[in-house]
């Protein structure tokens, strides 16, 4: 054995150990994954993988993706010790409170995670969002001899990443797209939670990678050359993305339950750790060792400041050529918007009418060529969500420098690559389905809220306005459902200069997803001086100190509202109108303005929006009245459809006069 494959051997084991002991140590973990992927982990970090654990956050570093989030001991090692700020007592309080060192990597929390994984797929689609990134920003920013971006996406994924139903579209769509700087590392050691992969798992893996037009090969995944070469290889093929299938034993040097199921999701036991050590040639005694030798050869602080200041010294002289293509690649990554961007928004008249989908559409016209981070796309329904801007150009093999990506009837993938593009930096996606198929979406959706990154979905045909497509596509309970979602802004406008507004307020949005709900019928337009009150979320139409009601909606339900409003009047109750554009916005207002909007003395009032009652009876109260859709929607016109279940202008004035005959 040379002595370069000796130390790699050694730090392979020292990765072994430091996740059967931290899991050990915590009663909680995923032990098997992290001994079995070390060998090839190890090729990939110390050879290959470009970055500065002295900045995490150095634009050209290459991107690594534990897709298979479960074995977060192997990232939290390798973190450790090639020299990020992740010292050894992080490692001994994996799994606890406050750590730095959670169950699954959280991109927000543990410097060099790049992120958020655990759930299944996710990670592996994406870094289908991270490449597109990165050959996107190439394109539009490269200039001859200033290759400012330029690095790989590198991923180890597991079987249980290949069997998830996500990575099949994103994966697709890699191929289609010809990503050819994505490097997928698979962890292919035939076990999962309940058993042989053989029990549900019987295709052949590279074969499938191969039909949607990936390169793949084979190797084994515990000898650091082949590794090594399968990389070299790989990074050679730069017109498609590439599956190295690594055939490792989980839980390599367990004499009991290496190949097992046993090690996948549970600690050794202190006897088999013992056991193990001894068998691969380890201090039996020793818990938490990182050798010398091995902490200073796996160290590439150095190495990585080098790197980054041989970039640093190309940006410069891109810098010196181009000032102002400089300055707008920096201000990219920093997610920071264009100075001036809210002057393209223009109002809309009042006495327009429209759908809010075709405002936002109007809104996009405005917005992309003011922005040019925006990078749209629609799961196959680009004319139904308007999304889409003329002459923009969309993605396309040999060609990633449109503005618009195509994702086929690819919702789940949508949303998880969209989380990458945004992980990643210098992008902010939108994508487009049906409301409705939020269902779809929603693991993507969450993981966007926990990241706290900046995604936006354009989910249209919100409601049982959508007509004549039935219960199958009418959403009923979406909103609450997304509602629920903490960290998730939905906002669901009433009209064209709400939508602008909404629009406004997602962008202005670093720290979190927002969604844009908006309908398929038409509806007529506010004052824009009136809708600019959208901006605290919620705000009052109409309000007067002598209002007996208050009644409450979102969407298109506004416009049934305000006409029940002025039925009111004539019978001389006077109500005030509440736009509930965004619950979680108007939340973050200051009591005294919550307060005059829904002052407390109004106890009669009354809510109407076309989904589940579900939720308004914080805004209510308990002598409040909750009018919607506690049941599946139904196949006809949507006018006949708001009459048949009773949301109309009448059944608000009815229970209004109600409320106030009892006060």
């Amino acid at each position: 054995m040379s002595s370069e494959s000796a130390i790699a051997k050694k730090s392979a084991d020292t990765i072994r150990f430091l996740a059967a002991d931290a899991v050990q140590k915590a009663n909680s973990g995923h032990p098997g994954m992290p001994m079995g992927m070390a060998d090839a982990a190890v090729a990939l970090w110390k050879n290959y993988l470009r970055h500065n654990p002295n900045d995490p956050h150095w634009a050209n570093r290459d991107r690594f993706i534990l897709s298979a989030g479960h074995g977060s001991m192997l990232i939290y090692s390798l973190l450790h010790l090639t020299g990020y700020d992740l010292p050894l007592e992080q490692i001994k309080q994996f799994r606890q409170w406050g750590s730095l060192t959670p169950g699954h990597p959280e991109s927000h929390l543990t410097p060099g995670v790049e992120t958020t994984t655990g759930p299944l797929g996710q990670g592996i689609s994406n870094s289908v969002g991270f490449a597109i990134a990165e050959e996107w920003l190439a394109n539009r920013y490269n200039r001859p001899n200033f290759p400012i971006v330029d690095h790989h996406t590198y991923v180890i994924c597991s079987d249980g990443d290949i069997q998830e139903g996500v990575s099949h579209e994103a994966c697709a769509l890699a191929g289609h797209l010809g990503l050819g700087k994505l490097i997928v590392l698979y962890d292919d050691n035939g076990i999962q939670i309940d058993g042989s992969t053989d029990l549900a798992f019987s295709e052949d893996v590279l074969q499938r990678f191969e039909a949607y037009g990936w390169h793949t090969t084979r190797v084994d995944g515990h000898d650091h050359d082949a590794v090594t070469a399968a990389i070299e290889a790989a990074k050679a093929v730069s017109d498609k993305p590439s599956m190295i299938a690594c055939k490792t034993v989980i839980g390599f040097g367990s004499p009991n339950k290496a190949g097992t199921k046993g090690i996948h999701g549970s600690p050794m036991g202190d006897e088999e750790i013992r056991l193990t050590k001894e068998a691969l040639g380890w201090p039996a005694d020793e818990h938490f060792l990182v050798p010398g030798d091995v902490k200073e050869w796996m160290d590439v602080r150095e190495t990585g400041i080098a790197e980054h200041g041989a970039w640093q010294m190309l940006f410069d002289g891109y810098q010196a050529a181009y000032p102002d293509l400089a300055a707008e690649f920096l201000a990219s990554m920093a997610g920071e918007l264009p100075a001036g961007w809210e002057e393209a928004l223009k109002p809309f008249d009042a006495d327009s009418k429209m759908a809010t989908r075709a405002a936002s559409g109007k809104v996009l016209e405005q917005l992309v060529p003011a922005i040019p981070d925006l990078l749209g796309g629609s799961a196959d329904l680009t004319g139904s969500n308007k999304t889409i801007v003329a002459d923009t150009g969309h993605l396309q093999n040999g060609s990633i420098d449109g503005r618009y990506v195509y994702y086929g009837v690819r919702e789940h993938g949508m949303a998880a690559i969209m989380n990458g593009l945004a992980l990643h930096g210098g992008v902010i996606p939108y994508g487009g389905t049906f409301l409705v198929f939020s269902d779809y979406m929603r693991g993507g959706m969450r993981l966007s809220a926990i990241s706290e990154k900046r995604v936006i979905y354009v989910l249209t045909h919100d409601s049982i306005g959508l007509g004549e497509d039935g219960p199958t596509h009418q959403p009923i309970e979406h909103l609450m459902a997304l509602r629920t979602i903490p960290n998730l802004y939905v906002f669901r406008p009433a009209e064209a200069n709400e939508t602008a507004i909404a629009w406004e307020m997602a962008l202005k949005r670093k720290d979190g997803p927002a969604v844009l709900a908006l309908t398929r019928q038409g509806l007529p337009s506010l004052d824009p001086a009136v809708a600019a009150n959208g901006r605290h979320g919620g705000y009052a139409i109409g309000a007067g100190d002598d209002d007996q009601a208050i009644i409450l909606a979102s969407g298109s339900e506004v416009e049934i509202a305000m006409h029940a409003q002025a039925r009111l009047a004539d019978e001389g109750i006077s109500a005030r109108v509440v736009s509930m554009l965004s619950w979680e916005l108007f939340d973050e207002q200051p009591e005294d303005y919550k307060a005059s909007v829904l002052p407390e003395a109004i106890t009669a009032r009354v809510s109407i929006e076309a989904g589940v009652t579900l939720g308004w009876q914080k805004y209510v109260g308990r002598r409040g009245i909750a009018i919607g859709l506690d049941h599946f929607g139904a196949s006809a016109p949507y006018e006949v459809l708001y009459e048949k279940f009773g949301l109309t202008a009448e059944k608000v004035v009815e229970a209004v006069k109600g409320l106030v005959n009892k006060s």
